[in-house]
């Protein structure tokens, strides 16, 4: 029992309780006077006061001199570099041995964990941080008041047109909280979730055909669409995780219109 419980205390010594965004209803949220920013497509990093960490709790090699002048307090936010990037933006994250492409980061800010008072305060507590150091890596995303639901839709039009993932919105009023909660919701036009591939289906020809994906509630379904002929001569191997996006679930809860959009590199 002691050896059980040594394993399983290390195992989870360095994960990172985050806040994570349910999907926006038009129907069933109230947004008026929440604050909407853009959803930036890069890597999410949680900074500790010491590292940068990954959502997983992974530690991200970062260089110490992009690092070396962040605050001792936590931070929590994206690196990226600009829209449609995100393939090269997870080459330079995950590469354990840090390259100068690091300079063509930034580190944007849309939350700072366990501090009191509402979002407005969190995030002065990092802007009057930055105003007495100066630091070219750490941004803060700015945050728009929403006025309405016909504000909402009019903003993510703008950013859409621009080639942009989508919107966060948030309760401006809520003290900092944890885990999955309708006080964060994500705006997108399509959404985008990750499988475990756990098998591969291939046609009459020997011809790929589809992925077989298990999802994180153990539902599985077949993904098919959205592969390019050389992804098809060469399509993601049993145990690799991969992303795709769709456009609403069935009543069972698989994917509706799902297509393929990248394999998630291993951090």
């Amino acid at each position: 029992m002691k050896l059980i419980f040594f394993i399983f205390f290390v195992v989870n010594l360095y994960s990172v309780d985050i806040q994570k965004a349910k999907i926006y209803n038009e129907k069933k949220h109230n947004i008026d006077g929440w604050y909407m920013s853009e959803k930036l497509d890069g890597i999410r990093a949680y900074w500790n006061g010491k590292e940068l960490l990954s959502k997983n709790g992974n530690k991200i090699f970062a260089p110490l001199w992009f690092t070396k002048n962040f605050p001792p307090f936590k931070l929590d936010g994206e690196l990226w570099t600009k829209r449609g990037d995100f393939e090269n933006i997870q080459n330079i994250v995950l590469d354990k041995n840090p390259s100068d492409d690091w300079k063509k980061l930034s580190y944007n800010i849309f939350e700072v964990p366990e501090q009191n008072g509402n979002f407005d305060a969190r995030l002065n507590l990092i802007k009057d941080w930055l105003n007495r150091n100066p630091n070219k890596y750490i941004k803060v995303i700015p945050q728009i008041l929403c006025k309405d639901k016909k504000h909402l839709n009019s903003y993510l039009k703008d950013l859409i047109n621009k080639n942009a993932e989508g919107i966060i919105i948030k309760n401006p009023e809520k003290k900092y909280f944890t885990g999955r909660d309708k006080n964060i919701l994500k705006v997108k036009k399509f959404f985008d979730m990750e499988g475990e591939v756990i098998a591969i289906n291939y046609n009459g020809d020997n011809k790929f055909k589809s992925l077989v994906l298990k999802l994180e509630n153990e539902i599985t379904f077949n993904l098919g669409g959205g592969f390019s002929k050389e992804e098809k001569e060469n399509p993601p191997r049993i145990g690799d995780i991969v992303t795709f996006k769709y456009y609403d679930l069935t009543k069972y809860g698989k994917p509706k219109f799902a297509s393929f959009l990248r394999i998630r590199k291993k951090e």
